[in-house]
C-alpha cells in the first residue's frame, strides 16, 4: 500500500520517524551486541556488566551464577539462578544449576521443587533423569528413583551401567528390573547381563539372556564368548550349550554349531576360527606356529598346521571344549600328517574332563606320515563328567620338539551315531 505525502511537513515527519525508528533500533542492537561481548569474557565484572545491558536474557543470568557457584559463593549464585529461571522457566538446565547450589546450601525442598520442575520442563533428557534419580535416592525415594532411572536407561547408554548398579543396590530383583525399567534393546540388556556377571549373579544372568532371546536382536560375538566363559568356569555346562546354540541366530553362528554325527565344531577347519565359545581356542606359544593351510587338507580346502622349533611346551596351544553326556560310550577319528618331527615322543590329540582331569583318550604318537593317516579310538565318559577339552599335547609333556604336524577331519560322536 501507498501512502501518497502531498506536504513537504508530511515527508519531513515520516523521515524524522523513520530516523527515529532507526536509531532506537540500532540502540537495542548495540546493547546485545556489547552484553554478549562481555559475557564471553566471564570475569565477575563483564558478566555484571552483560546482565546490565540486557536484564531479561536469562542465559547471562545462568552464566553469573556459575561464575558464583564456582567462587563458592552459593548465595549469590542462587539468586541468579533464581532470576534465571523466573525468565526462563522451560530451560531444565538453569532448573539443575538451581537445584545444585540449593544442594550446597541444605535447602532440601527447595531442590526437590527446582529438580521436579526440570523434570518437567525436559521430562525425557537423561542427564536431568539422572540428576533427579541421584536426589530421589539420597531422600529414600526408590519408586522415584526407579522411575527416573528407566527415563536413563531408556535414553543414554553411557550411563547404563552406573544406573544399572544403583537399581541393582536398591532392588536386586531381575524379573522387576526386566519388566519395568529396560527398554526393549539388546544394548540394554548385554549391560545388565554384564553386571550380574561381574556380581556373579547366575540365575539372574539366565533371566537376561532368556529375555535377549526373545527380543531376537542382533547380538555381538563377544558377549557370547564372554557368557559362555563365564558359564564354563561356574560348570553350568548346559546352560552354556544353550547359548551357543541360540546364538546361532542372533550372532550369525549357525554355521559353528555341533551335529548328532558330530560334537566337533570347525572340524574341517574350513571357517576362521573364532578364539571363543565352543570353536577352537587358541594360546601364543614360544617356538610354536598355529596356521590355516590352504595347500595341505584330507577332503576340504585346508587344514590345520602345526610348526614346532625346537619348543618345551606341554601342548600346541589349541583346543576345544567340548559337552557330552555322562556315562556315555563316544568314538573318536581324526587324520594327520607329519614331517620331520623330532624329538623323543611326539605330538597325540587328547581327552580330558574340564572339571576333575580325568584323562579319557590319548592319540598314538602324530609322526612318522608322510601321508594322511587316519588315529582313533573309543572311550566312555564318567558319571559326573559333562565337559572334555580336546587338546594337542606332547607326549612327554615339557620336552624339546621340532617338525611339522597337519591335522584334518576330527569327527567325535556317541558310538552308534550315524
Amino acid at each position: 500500500m501507498r501512502i501518497p505525502l502531498k506536504s513537504e511537513a508530511g515527508r519531513v515527519g515520516l523521515l524524522v520517524a523513520c530516523l527515529t525508528l532507526s536509531a532506537i533500533f540500532l540502540g537495542l542492537a548495540g546493547k546485545e551486541f556489547a552484553a554478549a561481548y562481555f559475557a564471553a569474557r566471564l570475569d565477575l565484572p563483564s558478566l555484571q556488566r552483560a546482565v546490565r545491558l540486557s536484564p531479561g536474557n536469562a542465559a547471562y543470568r545462568d552464566q553469573l551464577g556459575r561464575y558464583y557457584w564456582a567462587s563458592n559463593d552459593w548465595n549469590r549464585a542462587e539468586q541468579s539462578y533464581l532470576a534465571a529461571v523466573r525468565l526462563n522457566p522451560h530451560r531444565s538446565r538453569y532448573w539443575l544449576d538451581l537445584a545444585a547450589t540449593q544442594r550446597l546450601l541444605g535447602e532440601t525442598r527447595a531442590q526437590q521443587a527446582a529438580l521436579e520442575s526440570a523434570i518437567s520442563a525436559d521430562p525425557r533428557t537423561p542427564s536431568v533423569a539422572w540428576e533427579a534419580a541421584n536426589f530421589y535416592l539420597a531422600q529414600g525415594d526408590v519408586e522415584r528413583f526407579l522411575q527416573q532411572s528407566r527415563v536413563v536407561l531408556a535414553s543414554d547408554a553411557s550411563l547404563s551401567g552406573a544406573a544399572l548398579e544403583l537399581c541393582w543396590r536398591v532392588r536386586p530383583d531381575a524379573e522387576m528390573i526386566l519388566r519395568d525399567l529396560l527398554p526393549p534393546t539388546a544394548e540394554s540388556h548385554l549391560a545388565f547381563l554384564a553386571l550380574l556377571l561381574s556380581k556373579e549373579e547366575t540365575p539372574a544372568a539366565a533371566q537376561v539372556w532368556d529375555r535377549l532371546v526373545q527380543i531376537n536382536q542382533p547380538i555381538e560375538r563377544r558377549h557370547i564368548f564372554v557368557y559362555v566363559q563365564y558359564l564354563v568356569a561356574h560348570k553350568e555346562v548346559e546352560q552354556a550349550r544353550k547359548v551357543w546354540q541360540q546364538s546361532a541366530r542372533l550372532s550369525n553362528l549357525s554355521a559353528y554349531q555341533a551335529s548328532p554325527k558330530n560334537l566337533l565344531i570347525n572340524s574341517d577347519f574350513s571357517l576362521d576360527m573364532l578364539n571363543g565359545g565352543f570353536d577352537w581356542v587358541y594360546f601364543k606359544k614360544a617356538d610354536v606356529q598355529l596356521a590355516l593351510d590352504g595347500t595341505q587338507s584330507h577332503s576340504g580346502h585346508r587344514s590345520l598346521a602345526v610348526s614346532f622349533d625346537r619348543a618345551k611346551i606341554d601342548d600346541a596351544g589349541i583346543q576345544q571344549l567340548v559337552p557330552v553326556q555322562p556315562d556315555t560310550p563316544y568314538v573318536f577319528t581324526a587324520y594327520f600328517k607329519a614331517a620331520n618331527i623330532e624329538g623323543a615322543g611326539g605330538p597325540s590329540l587328547t581327552f580330558t574332563d574340564v572339571y576333575d582331569g580325568t584323562s579319557y583318550w590319548q592319540s598314538a604318537e602324530l609322526k612318522d606320515a608322510d601321508f594322511w593317516k587316519q588315529v582313533g579310538g573309543s572311550f566312555r565318559t564318567g558319571p559326573q563328567t559333562r565337559l572334555l577339552v580336546l587338546r594337542l599335547a606332547r607326549i612327554p609333556a615339557g620336552s624339546p620338539i621340532k617338525g611339522k604336524l597337519w591335522v584334518d577331519d576330527l569327527t567325535l560322536a556317541p558310538a552308534g551315531a550315524p
